[in-house]
């Protein structure tokens, strides 16, 4: 910050003193100088016409090109004051050497605009997910299809999210998570547009499906990368929380829209719209600055992260085409398979995929035929757990990180959250599930508790990755989010035939969730560590 003072004898707008009984009238000159504001910020535009952005850069020493400007060292560094501020906007006149601080967040650290940038992402990302789960009504009406065939087309989805998984935590470590993330968005966003056109016919929609699943399966792993590489240990709880929390976000969003348009302008404008926001997406955020697409340069664990707690950001030279397949043998995979956390790490996402898979595919046909609700209120009923998760997942993110920022072990803290996670939606949905007489809207908000709830999984499992292995965490995630896609495989599909079979929701819809969620929660806790792990082949 900068301290100004008046000098007379340097003064161009003062009188130069002639001899030593001038002072007076030095003195009336400047108090006229200080009455009229228009020509003391004309004096001092002059002299402070260098904004203080080297400062904000590189620290480095203001020249002292300019007289009547006295600079304090000790405040150098810091941004501009409001008086600095006051003075380079005067009468609209922009100031030589001032930059507009438009756009807000011109100045805002570059890792915050990509966790920003990509926690849209993932808003997009499930309004594209949960828009069949709405339209899938009025399609099967005008197609015939019974809930097999509607269960089929819905888990079509998750074969292609399974089958990505692993590919894309392996390209997000070789070219980084930005250039992966931003091809999966184009990818799924496109193929959304798609839809209905090959409505009419199985094999394209299944297609058309598969590919929307591979766009959306290789952005968990590009996020877990930009976390990995961007974030240190004691803000990932929230930076974790606030990405993947775009999924709530993104699932409330298109819950509200799908209905509106569908009843308005019929269900293929949710498959057009949606699509749009995708490409839109992809158009801007070419043009945001953040992390280059390198590798992370392989490091020991005890130097995974520095003294401040951010991630070792050294970077190798891009991996060329013709470089790739020596690339996938240096990846330690008989490491990761031969280290017991890794594998609670994939079974408790499978347990907790799941129960997540199945409400978010037939939540709302559940409200609407155990509701008698029509399509409009058993959407808006089905935007209560997702609604409530994002409160959930602030809560918990900052609980975690004020845990082990106040010193409480890491893997105690993971296991903390994901016991509540598991354990709160198992509960709620014996309670759902047991005939108790329990009114309606009393399941509604009991389910909803509990699923907003799991929400604490964002704080436990999915910062287990980037706790364990920084450098690793993306192929570490695709590893488990290949084996977490398999309920939306089997168990989506699985709970339209019990249904069908059954008529039953509690054993359709909720037993296996319950048991899953159970079994998940011990061996978490039995297995489950968050101690760094080099994985190294010479180990």
């Amino acid at each position: 910050m900068a301290k100004f003072s008046f000098r007379p004898h340097n003064n161009p707008f003062l009188p130069h003193r002639t001899n030593p009984h001038s002072s007076i009238s030095h003195s009336v000159s400047a108090t006229r100088l200080v009455s009229h504001p228009q020509l003391l910020r004309l004096s001092l535009r002059v002299r402070c016409s260098i904004k203080e952005k080297e400062n904000l850069k590189g620290n480095e020493e203001l020249p002292p090109v300019l007289s009547g400007l006295k600079v304090d060292e000790s405040e150098q560094t810091g941004s501009i004051s409001k008086y600095e501020n006051g003075l380079s906007s005067g009468n609209g006149i922009d100031e030589v050497g001032f930059d507009s601080n438009w756009p807000p967040w011109k100045n805002v650290p570059d890792r915050y605009k990509m966790i920003g940038t990509t926690a849209l992402a993932f808003v997009i990302c499930n309004m594209d997910k949960v828009n069949l789960s709405i339209a899938i009504i009025p399609m099967s009406h005008q197609f015939g299809w019974n809930s097999s065939v509607a269960g089929l087309v819905q888990s079509s989805f998750f074969w292609g999210y399974a089958l990505s998984q692993l590919p894309g935590g392996w390209l997000a470590k070789i070219f980084g998570g930005r250039k992966v993330l931003e091809i999966g968005v184009l990818t799924w966003s496109l193929s959304t547009a798609l839809v209905p056109f090959l409505a009419g016919y199985m094999p394209g929609l299944i297609l058309s499906r598969i590919l929307v699943g591979i766009g959306e399966g290789v952005s968990p792993s590009a996020a877990t990368d930009l976390i990995a590489r961007l974030i240190p240990l004691q803000e990932r709880s929230r930076a974790v929380a606030f990405v993947f929390g775009g999924l709530s976000v993104g699932s409330v969003s298109g819950l509200l829209l799908a209905p509106p348009l569908i009843q308005n302008f019929g269900w293929e404008s949710v498959f057009y719209i949606f699509g749009f926001l995708g490409i839109a997406w992809f158009a801007g955020f070419q043009f945001l600055d953040g992390q280059p697409s390198v590798p992370l340069k392989s490091f020991p664990a005890d130097e995974s992260e520095s003294e401040s707690g951010y991630p070792n950001k050294k970077l190798t030279t891009p991996i060329k085409l013709q470089q790739l397949p020596a690339a996938l043998k240096e990846v330690p995979w008989r490491g990761f398979f031969e280290y017991p956390p890794v594998w609670a790490m994939i079974y408790t996402h499978f347990c907790g995929s799941w129960g997540h898979y199945t409400c978010l595919s037939w939540l709302p046909t559940y409200f609407s035929e155990e509701l008698n609700l029509n399509l409009t209120e058993a959407a808006w009923v089905s935007i209560l757990p997702p609604l409530a998760s994002i409160f959930v997942t602030s809560i918990a993110s900052q609980l975690a990180d004020n845990l082990i920022s106040n010193g409480v072990d890491t893997t105690t803290v993971r296991k903390i959250c994901q016991t509540i996670a598991f354990v709160s939606p198992a509960v709620c949905m014996t309670l759902s599930s047991v005939d108790i007489g329990l009114p309606p809207w009393e399941v509604v908000a009991i389910l909803t508790s509990g699923l907003a709830l799991s929400s604490f999984a964002l704080s436990g499992l999915y910062c287990t990755h980037q706790d364990m292995s920084p450098e690793y965490a993306s192929v570490l995630l695709g590893i488990t989010n290949t084996v977490g896609a398999i309920p939306g495989i089997v168990g989506v599909a699985l709970t339209g035939f019990l249904l069908d079979s059954t008529h039953s929701w509690s054993i359709s819809l909720f037993a296996p969730s319950i048991f899953f969620y159970l079994t998940g929660t011990i061996v978490w806790l039995v297995f489950a560590s968050s101690k760094p792990k080099t994985f190294s082949k010479n180990e």
